[in-house]
């Protein structure tokens, strides 16, 4: 049953329905559909507004009639975290897109009507809309002073696209494909280029946003309170509704370089990170995709490179494999090669650890060589990267927890995960941060993802490390602590009193019900 029926009915549905077409638009307001779901909850009606203006008339509506709001970019992270108490309006953010440079000729879009863009300055429409109904412009702002200002509703590909035709980028790189900008500082998702640069939230130069009453409020991380602004960066539209967002631009790099090195356990991973990350050599990520976790039959040399602190220089590991990068052979598929010397063959590899490096073709090649002499045997270069780059490890059925935890103790917190669930399980993320990914199948029990969540939490408490269930199927979603012990939640709950005092916003959907 639809989570608006008990206040819409209230309201009267078709006074509410009425006024929804009239702010956004014949063709902008409708009833929702089954599509129209949030972690599950079926929404009453889906408006998209034009503007910032019109998106404070409907947020004024809803307050009015006692009706709830959830925002929705294009929907890529909808299933994340828990599902609202209800959903009577879902605005859809789509609309409120578009580039410019901050005192540029304005905002740059689609050629269409003109209309206010998000901040209510003149601009000619979104561009790239995910439902394909705007036609994309091919006028793109000059991003001098290396900062552009942003809508909520424009896809983060769009902007890299119209950046990178000037030389420039912006350092996101959510893995969520077709994401928008503010869905993607929404849940401050970030990808293999947040080593360097930070997540979306750290990036985060100027904020615009809508409050539940519709108001309409300009932030800035230096004079506005940072700490706000990096409540809403992660509120899933839960504390206010993003409107656009000032960000740098960042010059292209003239090259990159990924250099893959076979990996058989967590612990190898936590000796080669450390290596690489004393040896100075300023990888602007470092992944690992570990499908599989064997133990490796046969010792071998350490890592070259300087020893550190309980792993001395002569440590014994397993040997590898000379072969191609990861790129070669898809997730999971398993490699074996030639031990040299030994006329034998190693096992299948378990994974990937694969570095970035970036900058100047000379200095990049430098980099790469003493990068490659460091990992060791079984190292490679390519231009480009692995077929799992920038993806998730799990699919839409799967269970998907995100660990957190201080780089020195992230191995301990995989093999943690491992002996809680009985078995190897696979590991994607940012290991050069202490951030990875792992997944459960989504069929595994209630009672069994409970008892697993309690196991590794109980080994990360002492690491001052989180494990969160980011998604799953609705029995799990329903039946266990999805966050765990949050130590801001103080801090969040006070924000959302602030902010949302009624609960307008997404209620439910954050961490302690709020």
């Amino acid at each position: 049953m639809s989570g608006s029926l008990p206040s819409a009915h209230r309201s009267g549905p078709a006074d509410i329905a009425r006024r929804l077409v009239e702010i956004c638009g014949p063709s902008f307001a409708r009833p929702a559909g089954p599509a129209d779901e949030v972690a599950g909850r079926l929404a009453g009606w889906v408006a998209v507004p034009g503007d910032a203006r019109a998106a404070a008339e409907v947020l004024r509506l809803a307050a009015a009639h006692d009706l709830t709001v959830v925002p929705r970019g294009a929907g890529t992270k909808i299933d994340w975290g828990a599902a609202p108490e209800r959903v009577d309006i879902m605005l859809d953010t789509g609309r409120l897109a578009g580039i410019r440079s901050p005192g540029g000729p304005g905002w740059h879009g689609s050629a269409g009507a003109a209309r206010s863009g998000p901040a209510g300055s003149g601009w000619s429409g979104p561009v790239g809309h995910p439902e394909g109904r705007h036609r994309r412009s091919e006028s793109v702002p000059d991003p001098s002073g290396s900062v552009v200002e942003v809508g909520a509703g424009t896809p983060l590909r769009a902007v890299q696209a119209a950046l990178e035709r000037t030389g420039w980028r912006l350092a996101l790189d959510a893995p969520s494909p077709g994401a928008t900008v503010g869905g993607v500082l929404a849940a401050d998702e970030a990808g293999p280029l947040r080593l360097r640069y930070g997540t979306p939230g750290d990036q985060l130069l100027g904020l615009r946003y809508l409050t539940a009453d519709g108001e309409l409020v300009e932030a800035d991380g230096d004079t506005s309170g940072p700490e706000l602004a990096r409540l809403l960066c992660g509120s899933h539209g839960g504390l206010g509704v993003l409107v656009s967002a000032t960000l740098r631009a960042r010059p292209l790099p003239p090259r990159r370089a990924w250099v893959t090195r076979p990996v058989w356990t967590p612990l190898e991973v936590h000796e080669l990170i450390r290596a690489v990350l004393s040896a100075g050599l300023r990888p602007a990520a470092i992944e690992l995709d570990l499908p599989a976790v064997r133990r490796p039959p046969t010792p071998r040399p350490a890592v070259s490179g300087p020893a550190w602190s309980g792993h001395p220089a002569g440590s014994a590991r397993a040997a590898h494999p000379a072969g191609s990068g990861r790129a070669a052979h898809p997730a999971g598929s398993a490699r074996s090669g030639p031990i040299p010397g030994s006329g034998r063959s190693t096992p299948p590899a378990a994974g990937d650890l694969v570095m970035l490096l970036e900058g100047g073709p000379a200095d990049v090649t430098e980099r790469a060589r003493h990068l490659t002499r460091l990992l060791g045997e079984g190292a490679t270069v390519a231009d480009s990267p692995p077929e799992w780059w920038r993806h998730y490890p799990f699919r839409p059925d799967d269970i998907a927890l995100r660990v957190d935890v201080p780089l020195t103790d992230l191995h301990a917190a995989i093999y943690a995960l491992r002996d809680a669930v009985g078995a190897p399980v696979p590991v994607r993320g940012s290991v050069g941060l202490g951030v990875a990914h792992a997944v459960l199948p989504g069929g595994t029990s209630v009672e069994r993802v409970a008892s697993i969540l309690t196991a590794v939490r109980q080994v990360l408490l002492a690491r001052d490390g989180r494990c969160v269930v980011l998604a799953a199927p609705p029995a799990v979603r329903q039946g266990v602590d999805l966050w765990g012990d949050l130590p801001a939640l103080s801090r969040l709950r006070a924000a959302k009193q602030q902010l949302d005092p009624h609960h307008r916003l997404a209620p439910g959907r954050l961490p302690g019900g709020l």
